[in-house]
């Protein structure tokens, strides 16, 4: 509890001040405590762990999409995560134009739907190059023809799928693309006021670069909102696939071949003896026939052995093992 003031105390307090000689700044206890601004018309639904265990989910996304959409697009393709943040749908819907590529995309198991917005030059781009075309993106903006829209699904359906595995550490779904809009007043999927996710993905098709953005409402991921972190993510991982990951690298390495090679000798002798050598021609080496052979793994001494026969071939027995200290 505070300590109360004598009216002695108050008073002579009350002529310091009036005086100057004391100054209400520098009585002051400390830094002014900061209070943060709560807006409830745009509750702060996503934190930051969120949004960036989002990057790295479509890290791994943008990772298949550019190594598959080549095989369709016959051009290479680099993807990067730009970066995440959290708005209403009205801010992401106002800011497209017309006409757009909007992929709907199905997210069951979970509620709802999420957005694929792809930028136009990267639509015509594909295009083009799905027609046999160099891949190059139109010089002004028009609508989209039926033929044109029938390509980019196919392409859709392809980025759709990939979405599987990368969620497969929170959820396992079974996406779908429903339809596909070019007018972005028909894809109103929830409430303008609803909080949603934006991934903003950074694709290149050889010279033609643009952006992929991803929607993710907050109501489609409610339910896997708590697995949608960091500490979740890594701890499934080493759960789940660290022993497993173990027992399967083991396997393939069991499996893997190596070069094995047994040196008889060595020996120096000039370019025109090598030159002038005939068959039956004897070269002499600088080892013994009682002596042990060097066995190189790769290019690595390994083993000690003497060499003999396995039924018609040549052989060694291993006699010794080279431990490197």
């Amino acid at each position: 509890m505070s300590e109360v003031l004598s009216q002695n105390e108050i008073d002579n307090l009350l002529a310091a001040l009036s005086s100057g000689e004391l100054d209400v700044e520098e009585m002051a206890d400390g830094p002014e405590k900061q209070v943060k601004n709560y807006d409830f018309a745009r509750p702060a639904k996503f934190s930051k762990e969120h949004l960036r265990t989002l990057e790295i989910i479509f890290e791994h996304y943008g990772r298949l999409v550019s190594t598959n959409l080549p095989a369709y697009l016959r051009k290479n393709i680099q993807v990067e995560v730009m970066n995440s943040e959290a708005v209403t749908y009205s801010e992401f819907s106002n800011a497209l134009s017309n006409p757009v590529m909007l992929g709907i995309v199905d997210f069951q198991p979970l509620k709802g739907n999420i957005i694929m917005e792809l930028a136009s030059n990267l639509v015509f781009a594909m295009v083009d190059r799905m027609l046999g075309g160099p891949g190059e993106p139109l010089e002004h903006e028009r609508d989209f023809s039926e033929i044109e829209l029938l390509i980019v699904e196919r392409i859709m359906n392809v980025c759709v799928n990939l979405l599987r595995e990368p969620w497969e550490n929170v959820v396992e779904i079974s996406p779908r693309l429903e339809r596909i809009e070019t007018n972005s007043q028909f894809a109103q999927i929830i409430s303008p006021s609803e909080m949603i996710a934006i991934v903003t993905l950074n694709i290149k098709i050889g010279d033609v670069e643009g952006l992929m953005n991803i929607c993710l409402p907050y109501l489609t991921l409610e339910d896997v909102m708590d697995k949608i972190n960091t500490k979740y993510w890594f701890s499934a991982n080493q759960n789940e696939e660290g022993y497993n990951n173990s027992e399967q690298i083991e396997m393939l390495i069991e499996k893997a071949p190596m070069p094995i090679t047994a040196i008889l000798g060595t020996s120096n002798i000039s370019v025109g003896d090598f030159i002038n050598l005939q068959v039956g021609d004897i070269i002499r080496i600088n080892t013994k026939v009682e002596d042990e052979l060097d066995v190189y793994v790769g290019n690595i001494k390994k083993f000690k052995a003497l060499p003999g026969a396995s039924g018609d071939d040549y052989a060694v027995r291993v006699t010794s093992i080279i431990r490197e200290k």
